[in-house]
């Protein structure tokens, strides 16, 4: 069982300040340093992450992240005190993109996931007409509130003079664009993410959705993506990996298929594939 340090007194200040009186802590995560609680209180709830160890600088950087974002009562509260950073965002009780793909999943339909593709889409265009990329794109990381897509964990986010730590790779290692595998394969010491590549990850992250499965068919060419290290993985990618042959909604695939096996200069905007994917019937053809 993990053991979850408590959050400095000022975090916990400023939760009960968001939720209108004393908060109740609730442990929900804590991974590479990064600890994430849910806190109740009278008048709402909220979501409280700290970071310790290597996890206070990812943390710190993600609260400057949303900082200059500056998207309306997203950042509630962040400080660093004793070498624990943390920050307070709204907590939003809503379903991931993953989450509302499930009956794609297990071969009902549709569903709802249609407009969900397609808001994933928007947001992240949006999100990328304003000069940014998320660094981290996952289903995972888009939640479908009723007003909007949010996204979340923006820890790796970038924009031009705002750039990612000289370690950064990339993000999830299934979703890199293969160009950027390229670049950490020859050496390069972080990785840049684009517009371009970021495409590459929501059309990763759809299909992903979709099946089940990462896109790549790493057992078609003799590769345990469970016993290699990340850096193999991303020499693969480099080299090219087929596509998997899981077919859940084969219209959107064969959307998402055009975009991963692109060149980045062909790839769609993330707007344009949202029109795109809006424009698909309901059908599972």
């Amino acid at each position: 069982m993990v053991e979850h340090s408590p959050p400095p007194r000022e975090a916990v200040a400023a939760a009960d300040a968001a939720c209108g009186g004393q908060v109740e802590l609730t442990a929900v995560s804590d991974r590479r340093g990064s600890s994430v609680f849910r806190a109740d209180g009278p008048n709402g709830v909220v979501a409280l992450k700290t970071g310790t160890g290597p996890g206070a600088a990812t943390t710190a950087r993600e609260a400057e992240a949303l900082r200059q974002l500056d998207w309306d009562g997203y950042l509630l509260g962040a400080g660093l005190l004793d070498g624990i950073s943390w920050m307070v965002t709204p907590w939003f009780d809503a379903p991931s993109t993953y989450a509302l793909f499930e009956p794609v999943r297990q071969g009902r339909g549709p569903g709802r996931a249609r407009e969900a593709a397609v808001a994933f889409c928007q947001a992240v265009g949006e999100l990328h007409a304003s000069g940014w990329v998320h660094g981290d794109l996952q289903a995972a990381h888009a939640l479908h509130t009723d007003n909007g897509v949010k996204l979340i964990d923006l820890a790796w986010a970038r924009r031009d003079g705002f750039e990612v730590p000289g370690t950064f790779k990339g993000g999830v290692v299934h979703l890199l664009a293969p160009e950027l595998a390229a670049q950490a394969t020859a050496g390069a010491d972080r990785l840049f993410v684009t517009a371009e590549a970021e495409v590459y990850s929501l059309a990763g992250a759809l299909w992903t959705s979709a099946t089940g499965a990462w896109p790549l068919d790493y057992p078609a060419i003799g590769i345990d993506r469970t016993a290699v290290t990340p850096d193999r993985l991303r020499a693969v990618i480099a080299y090219g990996v087929p596509l998997t042959g899981i077919v859940r909604w084969r219209a959107l695939q064969d959307v998402l298929r055009e975009v991963l096996l692109s060149h980045p200069a062909d790839r769609p905007t993330a707007a344009e594939l949202g029109v795109e994917v809006a424009a698909l019937s309901g059908s599972r053809s």
